[in-house]
Order: structure tokens, then C-alpha cells, then sequence
């Protein structure tokens, strides 16, 4: 899907480094309507060759007044202006409009952090059928505020200290909120948003995953030559598969598929996903199973990032056999490389303005094949890379991905190696880590709680402890449970599991799985900490 070809009714989001910048991206998607963000110092080009609609300068952690502050491209509000395009700044993006324009913009007297009332001050504002005085809650975060407004500008809302809490001009076409509309803490937020794009900027809610399926089968197929051949490596987690059931359907018999087995993985997962590739999505798969490979490289390792090196050498080793035997079947070297690319990870490998840090393109290490052969040449294919993980999910379940699988929680690219802290030789971790792993899942799936958990997995602890088994001391392992909701994995909060169902879940590790005879519960969320442990 080329952002290019989504574009009459496209909002694009300039983003300044808020931390809820994915969330607008993902709000205005919700209401059926195609956003994307791109960083906020983008060139004026880069701006209109998208042709948006709509413009969002999101929030931002920066003051409008010191010298490094982000800001749009000169030339942007004439630009905008002059071609009926519907602008909104958020927080900092009100500020930057404001200072911009010709307005003021101070250090606030009373700064504004958390939940805070605003009153409507004119009736035919962004409030839509709001009346003047009427009262809503909402999420601040500032501490600087606007003085004086720009020429053509007025003030449609107050906070309750008094400072302006949404601006507008109507004939220019350019609004502001200085609180967050995207926010669960403003519960009147998607009411806002879905006037301003709909009733305000008369927007169509267009955009649909049948859509995005036929516009990237087209892509596909325009892009794939008729005798290219195309290599996919699979990992059985939800992207991989839905990107490859879609070439799959594009170009049929020329996809070919990889599967590794590098012993890392969940229990009886080999045997659970060749079935689904074969019986349910008839996927052309070769699975390969290295086991032995990986885990004399492992043999001693214990520090993670070394651990994560090798799993990525190995796996390259077997894409590159697994290449070059292709080529020799085939007689050509296959022309492209499918990735299961996220619209998360292309965010995050783009960091905003005003981080110090330069537009890396280190994706993920689960999402790409990293350090391919030179020699390869392989050109990619990312259909998904302009989608949220639920997104992929709606698009799985149009090309009949059984619903299980594509329920699956998240698994990360090196398997359980970093979900065993430490060497993953020793101390038969891994079949303990699995048995463990398989009955904390079994359970919450008999419980009813699996569909409302984003990700839940136990973690093999590097210690022992001290217990009493069959009358006996033990000096046994320790597992941790771990399970967190979410909506993209960006941020997530652990999940608060009844005191009932953790008896009966330890109780029952402790009673079936030889070497244990501790179990913890990890209760932090992210941030501060990550939802894996290494």
C-alpha cells in the first residue's frame, strides 16, 4: 500500500515527539478515515507531495521559544491556505500555530498537567453542538500558553484557571486544542475529532481493509515481475503469516517460504504452525529444522544482546543456504524478500525532532531479516508497513487466517532464548520454560482471558530457591509469569489477574513441572520496564 495512492481524504500527522502521537495516527484509522505521521521538520515537498486533506501538528515536549524548537517548513501555512487544507495543531502544534502566525506565546503563570476542566466560549466552534458554558473534562500537559492570538483568530474554549484551551479561524482554516483530544483521560476527545474531520473538513469515512487488500494485491502484482520469483521468511507470529497468505494470493506458486526451527521455540509450535500453513492457508513452506545449529552457538552465552548476534547469524546462514538452493531449483536467484514490517516500527525507527538522534533504520530484529548477503540483492516487500497490529489482524481475517491464529499474542523473534535468563543449555531450561509456559497459557485460555490479554509468557529465572515437595527440601528454579495489556505494544500495563486464578495456576506449575517449586508474578508496567525481560 503506497501512502500516495490513499490520498483524497488523507490526514497527515507532523509529529514533535509527544508520546501520544500513534494515537491520533490511530483514532483518526478508528473512525475509517487513512492517517499517517511523518516527522514534523519534514521539507514543504514532502508535506504536499502527500496531497493531504488534513494537517495535525501534534504535542511535543519543546518550548516554542527556544532556538532548536521544531517546527513546520516555511512556506507551509501559505501552502495550506491556498489550497483548502484543514489544519490542527495539538498542544505544541497550537503553540507553533500561534507563535507562527504572528500570535504570542508566554511561560504560563499556572502550568496545566492532568485532568482539567474547559468551558466553551463560543457556540458555533470546534464544539460542535456545544453551547457556551458548557463543561469537559480533559488531558493537559503544557506549561507554556498562549498571550496574544494571531490576526483572524479567536478563542472557542477556556480552561478553568483561565487559560485559552482551543483557538480557531475559520476563514483560514486553521484550529487548535492545547489539551489531548486522543487521550482515554479526555473522554469527550473522539467526539471532537470526529466533528472536526467529518462536519468541519468534510472528510469521508472511506477508508476499509478490503480496500487496503485489493490496493496492495494491485501493488503486488504491478511490482513482481511475471517470472520473479519471491522468498518469505516465516516465524509463526501474526505479521509474517498475513504478509505471506497476501503475496500468496497475489502471485500463487511463486512464493516460497521458509519455517526454522531453531529450538527456541514454544511448545509443540513446529507442529502447530505447518499445520496451519499447510491445511489452513496452503502456504508453500519448507521448514528446516536447526535446532542443533543454534544451540551448540548458544552453548555458554549468557549475555542477551550476544544471544540475540547469534540467533541472527544463524538464521541468515540458513535464509542464505535456503537461497541458493532455491536458485538452483529454479535456475534464477529470486528477485524479492517479503518483511512483516509494521507501521509501529517505522515509526520508531524514525525518531521525532528534538531527540538527538539521527533517522536510524534499525527495525526491530524480529520484523527484518538484518545483515542479509550482499550478494543476495534481494529488493523488499513490506504490505504491511503502514499498519497497526490490529489492523493486520481485520486484514488476516478478510484472507481467512483461522481467527486463533491471528489471536496469537506476540512472540519474539529469538524465540525463548530471551525469555531464559541466561545460558539456555543449562539446567534443561528450555522444556522447563515450555511446560511452564504451556500450562500459564492453557489456563488463561480456559479462564476466558486470553482474547482480553495483549501478550502473556513465563520467564525461566537464573536462581534457585529453597522449597518443601513430597515432604522433602528442594533447592529448585524459580519462573515468573508475565502478562500485559495493550494496543500496540508501544505502551502496556500489567494485568491484574484474580488472586484465584494465580493459586490455581502455581499450584499447578508446581505440581506438574519437574524443577520447580517457585513461582513470581511480574507486575511492572511499560514503561518503566519492557514487556519481555531481555
Amino acid at each position: 500500500m503506497d501512502a500516495k495512492e490513499v490520498k483524497s481524504d488523507l490526514v497527515l500527522i507532523l509529529d514533535y515527539g509527544s508520546q501520544y502521537t500513534h494515537l491520533i495516527t490511530r483514532r483518526i484509522r478508528s473512525l475509517s478515515v487513512f492517517s499517517l505521521c511523518i516527522t514534523g521538520t519534514s521539507p514543504l515537498k514532502a508535506i504536499t507531495d502527500h496531497n493531504p486533506r488534513v494537517v495535525i501538528l501534534s504535542g511535543g515536549p519543546h518550548s516554542v521559544h527556544t532556538a532548536d524548537s521544531p517546527s513546520f517548513p516555511e512556506g507551509f501555512a501559505e501552502w495550506a491556505e491556498s489550497n483548502g487544507v484543514h489544519v490542527l495543531g495539538i498542544c505544541y502544534g497550537l503553540q507553533l500555530i500561534v507563535q507562527r502566525l504572528g500570535g504570542e506565546v508566554g511561560v504560563g503563570e499556572k502550568q496545566e498537567y492532568g485532568r482539567m476542566e474547559i468551558a466553551v466560549e463560543k457556540n458555533s466552534g470546534l464544539f460542535g453542538s456545544k453551547r457556551v458554558g458548557d463543561r469537559q473534562a480533559v488531558w493537559m500537559s503544557h506549561g507554556d500558553e498562549v498571550l496574544r492570538l494571531p490576526d483572524g483568530f479567536e478563542v472557542v474554549a477556556r480552561s478553568q484557571q483561565g487559560a485559552v484551551a482551543a483557538i480557531e479561524s475559520r476563514g483560514r482554516r486553521f484550529y487548535g486544542l492545547q489539551y489531548h483530544p486522543e487521550v482515554t483521560h479526555s473522554p469527550e476527545g473522539m467526539e471532537m475529532l470526529r466533528y472536526f474531520l467529518f462536519d468541519i473538513c468534510g472528510v469521508n469515512a472511506g477508508w476499509k481493509m478490503e480496500n487496503v487488500l485489493d490496493e496492495e494485491i494491485k501493488v503486488i502484482k504491478s511490482t513482481v515481475g511475471p517470472e520473479d520469483h519471491v522468498i518469505c521468511a516465516l516465524s509463526g507470529g501474526v505479521d509474517s503469516t498475513v504478509a505471506a497468505t497476501l503475496v500468496h494470493k497475489a502471485i500463487g506458486e511463486r512464493l516460497h517460504c521458509i519455517f526454522v526451527d531453531n529450538g527456541l521455540l514454544r511448545y509443540k509450535e513446529q507442529e502447530r504452525v505447518m499445520a496451519t500453513f499447510k491445511k489452513d492457508l496452503h502456504l508453500p513452506v519448507t521448514c528446516v529444522d536447526a535446532t542443533e545449529q543454534f544451540l551448540s552457538n548458544l552453548k555458554g552465552v549468557e549475555d542477551p544482546e550476544v544471544k540475540r548476534k547469534i540467533i541472527g547469524k544463524e538464521f541468515i546462514c540458513i535464509f542464505d543456504a535456503f537461497a541458493h538452493d532455491l536458485e538452483k531449483k529454479l535456475g534464477k536467484k529470486p528477485a524479492y524478500l517479503v518483511q512483516g514490517t509494521l507501521y509501529p516500527d517505522v515509526i520508531e525507527s524514525c525518531p521525532p525532532p528534538g531527540t538527538g538522534r539521527s533517522h536510524s533504520h534499525t527495525i526491530k530484529s524480529h520484523h527484518n531479516v538484518g545483515g542479509l548477503p550482499k550478494d543476495m540483492k534481494l529488493k523488499l516487500i513490506e504490505p504491511l508497513k503502514l499498519l497497526f497490529k490490529d489492523e493486520v489482524r481485520q486484514l488476516g481475517k478478510i484472507l481467512d487466517v483461522p481467527e486463533g491464529f491471528l489471536k496469537r499474542h506476540p512472540f519474539p523473534g529469538p524465540g525463548l532464548a530471551v525469555r531464559v535468563l541466561g545460558d539456555v543449555t543449562k539446567d534443561s531450561a528450555l522444556d522447563i520454560l515450555r511446560q511452564v509456559d504451556e500450562i500459564f497459557i492453557q489456563s488463561i485460555k480456559d479462564a476466558g482471558l486470553y482474547d482480553t490479554i495483549w501478550q502473556a509468557f513465563a520467564v525461566f529465572l537464573p536462581v534457585r530457591s529453597v522449597g518443601v515437595q513430597g515432604d522433602q527440601r528442594t533447592h529448585s528454579h524459580v519462573v515468573a509469569l508475565r502478562a500485559v495489556t495493550s494496543q500496540d505494544g508501544m505502551t502496556a500495563d500489567w494485568y491484574q489477574f484474580d488472586h484465584k486464578f494465580l493459586d490455581h495456576v502455581s499450584r499447578k506449575i508446581c505440581n506438574s513441572v519437574r524443577g520447580v517449586n517457585r513461582v513470581v508474578l511480574d507486575i511492572t508496567s511499560k514503561p518503566p520496564s519492557t514487556i519481555e525481560w531481555e
